[in-house]
């Protein structure tokens, strides 16, 4: 009991300096420490039952987090290593994009001289074992197999492969590597003289890969340009505003950080940006959060670009990770963000009522905010002043955009939804593309001739259809299946191009029908 205690004090001792203001709370916070200790060591010598100390421990942790603001949080140790890969711009393993048909994983591509394609596998190149245990047919959830395929740079994962027109199974020895992971999901010329680049999150390595997009963009004629941040969740604090760099004048202040206990800290525009001239869009939507809100919100107050979407998410708290012994994770809030001019990006919340907090959006949409823009409302209170024009900006949540643009309710109907929210229409596509991949890749070798020439088979919608039919998701009308017809054959050419290509592809594709993309394109047109 003595050397359990021991270790929960001495654990939490280096945090007591950092957070003690007077020697009352010294002595508060030592007090509540050792009785948590002694209430968790009585537990584990007197208690009825065998109980996991871990597990209390843990549970505990998130029970005084739960009392705090949404976003303090804690992860053990395997939720924090796959947490932080994702922004850590890279991970160790076997290098292959899959996807899962029926109960088999599918490779969809390798990537680019990654370990496995310097072995030879190939798309639609079937794993069925690693390290001769089976990962096919076995019903083997998705995580439990990315598990096997991820290991430490320098492991051998032996692969068990079944390849089409291969009678025999395939071994292919792989040796894990780092893999990169990118934030950048599409880079093209939308236009004549306008580029367009979406963001998928804030990661370390996006300054260098918005960096090289805008040089090479440039190159191509690019004089105007449109920054997709829609469904971007942030990230690091540093990777905004490296990206907020890119077109604000040296000195220009990114964003201001204040909090109770943390001193406030300035960022400011490095000055080093190769887009600060030229006319910018930025696109945002009910998802923007976060890292994506600090750009916006910067861009907007310097009056640098035009921000065309919806009011973003409203996250606008900053996170400290607190390590703790055994690799897991607090992230506990210790300040605010605030835009250049004072504006508090986090929307309102209570203390303790997370599930309220995580219907916002859902609030939203039933009150009409995401449809119609006179139901948007703003109290004087909140209202701040660009720094250059002087514009009304309103603070109290969120970026709200320049421009409104309404979601639109009717592009997926409820037919087209069930559909997918029952995988109907991935594992279709996923079927009728592995039996045509080679026919694709052989009749498309150029992305212009695929863009203008090729139409979605009807054989495919109608297998779709079918299917629904037989999992009982069936159109009320002929009008519903018309227009659920119309969104599935957007969406199964761009899932077509992603397949052929990259993501960048699949962004050409459906950003022709975006209604945010095709009113930031009129507005830039006009600038011309």
């Amino acid at each position: 009991m003595k050397k359990i205690l021991y270790i929960f004090i001495m654990t939490a001792l280096p945090l007591l300096n950092a957070v003690g203001q007077s020697l009352q709370d010294r002595i508060d916070i030592n007090n509540a420490v050792q009785k948590m200790g002694v209430t968790l060591a009585a537990i584990k010598s007197l208690y009825i039952d065998t109980i996991s100390t871990v597990r209390l421990s843990d549970e505990a942790i998130k029970g005084m987090l739960a009392q705090l603001d949404p976003h303090s949080t804690y992860s053990n140790a395997a939720e924090t290593k796959r947490l932080t890969e994702p922004l850590n711009s890279n991970f160790e393993g076997i290098g292959v994009q899959f996807n899962i048909l029926n109960d088999t994983l599918v490779v969809i591509q390798t990537v680019s001289k990654g370990p496995s394609e310097k072995v030879g596998i190939l798309a639609g190149d079937r794993i069925i074992s690693v390290n001769d245990t089976a990962i096919a047919g076995v019903k083997m959830q998705r995580e439990e197999m990315m598990k096997r395929l991820r290991g430490p740079k320098g492991t051998v994962a032996m692969l068990g492969v079944k390849r089409r027109g291969v009678s025999e199974t395939l071994t292919f020895r792989v040796v894990r590597d780092k893999i990169p992971l990118h934030s950048l999901d599409a880079a093209y010329i939308i236009r004549p003289g306008i580029g367009l680049i979406r963001l998928e999150n804030f990661a370390t390595s996006t300054k260098d890969e918005l960096h090289e997009a805008i040089k090479k963009l440039k190159k191509k004629g690019m004089k105007s340009l449109i920054l997709d941040l829609q469904v971007n969740g942030g990230g690091y604090l540093e990777a905004a505003y490296a990206v907020a760099s890119e077109f604000l004048e040296k000195g220009d202040l990114v964003v201001y950080t204040d909090g109770r206990a943390v001193p406030r800290q300035r960022h400011t525009a490095t000055g080093d940006g190769i887009f600060r001239e030229g006319p910018l869009v930025i696109l945002v939507d009910e998802y923007t959060a976060s890292a994506a809100e600090i750009v916006s919100g910067a861009v907007q107050d310097h009056d640098r670009g035009t921000i065309i979407g919806r009011r973003t998410f409203g996250k606008g708290l900053v996170q400290r990770p607190v390590s703790l012994p055994d690799g897991s994770m607090v992230r506990l809030t210790v300040s605010h963000y605030y835009t250049p001019s004072g504006r508090c990006i986090q929307k309102p919340y209570k203390k303790g009522q997370k599930k309220e907090y995580e219907e916002d959006v859902l609030n939203r949409y039933n009150s009409g905010e995401l449809m119609h823009l006179d139901s948007i409302h703003f109290a004087d209170s909140l209202k701040c002043y660009t720094l250059k024009q002087h514009r009304v900006v309103y603070g109290g949540g969120g970026i709200m955009p320049d421009i409104f643009v309404p979601l639109d309710t009717t592009i997926y109907t409820k037919h087209y939804r069930d559909l997918s929210r029952k995988n109907i229409i991935l594992n279709t596509y996923m079927s009728w593309y592995d039996t045509h991949r080679k026919e694709l890749g052989g009749k498309y070798k150029d992305f212009d001739k695929f863009r203008n020439d090729f139409e979605v088979p009807q054989q495919l919608v109608d297998s779709i259809i079918s299917k629904g039919r037989e999992a009982n998701v069936k159109p009320v009308d002929d009008d519903e299946l018309r227009q659920t017809t119309e969104r599935l054959c957007l969406q199964l050419k761009a899932l077509v191009a992603r397949d052929l290509w990259e993501m960048n592809e699949y962004y050409v594709i459906m950003n022709e029908e975006s209604e945010i993309v095709k009113r930031a394109l009129q507005l830039l047109e006009t600038k011309k």
